[in-house]
């Protein structure tokens, strides 16, 4: 078994669509991805009435990462809803989360994101996100 289908089979237990309340809709995209480390977390996604507190699968699953073990860096991530990544565009995370990914990590450039499972095709953050503006900080700082 590949990381890529690895990765799937985490997700899809996560994926059961469901309204938590009459203002939540939950569970309908699914995140799994493999850490530095190698361990795999997984998250899925919160909606609701009012957008300010909307959870992107992406970013419950990194937020599971750190929480639990205080890693930032994220080498390979799928999100889905009720089928893998099947190109097009499917799988891929919002402007919010690949900007979440970045600022948790400058290694996070090199995060290969699953755009086609059945051809294992992947796109890294990086190629996402030409000219990013937080690479002049990250330099100042000394991290990179």
């Amino acid at each position: 078994m590949d990381i890529w289908e690895r990765l799937y089979e985490a997700a899809r237990t996560q994926y059961r669509p469901a309204a938590v309340s009459p203002f939540l809709y939950a569970r309908h995209v699914v995140c799994a991805l493999e850490s530095g480390n190698g361990e795999i977390y997984t998250g899925f996604c919160v909606e609701s009435a009012c957008g300010v507190m909307d959870l992107c699968a992406e970013r419950v699953a990194a937020l599971q990462m750190y929480a639990r073990s205080g890693q930032t860096v994220v080498r390979r991530l799928m999100a889905f809803r009720d089928t893998p990544p099947s190109g097009g565009g499917s799988g891929m995370p919002c402007g919010a989360c690949r900007e979440f990914f970045l600022q948790l990590s400058p290694e996070n450039r090199h995060l290969e994101i699953l755009t086609d499972y059945a051809k294992r095709e992947t796109v890294t953050l990086e190629a996402l996100m030409p000219g990013w503006w937080g690479w002049e900080r990250y330099r100042e700082n000394g991290a990179l």
